[in-house]
């Protein structure tokens, strides 16, 4: 099933543990990458990320902070700023939101797969890394029953084992991988 599978959108959400984890995920995507790639990475609000930076050394696509009305671009990945929800607003735009908190994280997980869900359906590879909160369990909740993909680190191999443990007795996952098999994974999915 997972060879027939192509998204149109992969959304990946991480929290503690999660600089290292995206620098092996986003490592592994190839420079042609057909599809946008969004994430979110639990950030202080209160200060400036330089997340991007962080990791361009370990990633062939652009990597920059998501502005609001941003059109969605393929082959780069876009993270949501600190203190705004990055949402998908459809299938060509981003938009940032000041919305509540959800479970005290703003940028929040569930908030991106939510809405990544709502406007791709069936299109949408939500990735869901290391956290120790249970954002991201609705959200790929929503991806399932939209009929999108969600692919979790697997728990025992985390750095906080708490985020991908939730979702997966919440929601269940298409795959439940280590992070290498996932680089694997997605280097198929996109061969």
């Amino acid at each position: 099933m997972a060879a027939m599978f192509r998204p149109d959108v992969v959304v990946i959400g991480a929290s503690a543990g999660g600089v290292a984890a995206l620098q092996i995920v986003l490592g592994a995507l190839p420079a042609t990458l057909p599809v946008p790639v969004l994430v979110v990475l639990h950030l202080p609000r209160d200060r400036s990320s330089r997340i991007a930076e962080v990791l361009a050394p370990y990633c062939t696509l652009a990597l920059r902070e998501a502005e609001d009305k941003q059109p969605l671009q393929a082959g780069t990945v876009t993270f949501a700023p600190p203190d705004y929800h990055l949402l998908v607003e459809d299938t060509q735009a981003i938009a940032l939101s000041m919305d509540e908190p959800v479970l005290f994280s703003r940028p929040a997980i569930d908030p991106l797969f939510e809405s990544a869900a709502a406007a791709f359906g069936t299109g949408v590879l939500a990735i869901l890394l290391t956290g120790a909160s249970s954002d991201g369990s609705d959200g790929v909740a929503a991806v399932r029953a939209a009929g999108g993909q969600a692919w979790l680190q697997c728990p025992e191999e985390a750095e906080a084992s708490m985020m991908p443990a939730s979702a997966l007795q919440h929601a269940g996952a298409d795959a439940v991988l280590p992070l290498e098999l996932m680089c694997r994974r997605l280097k198929e999915l996109f061969a």
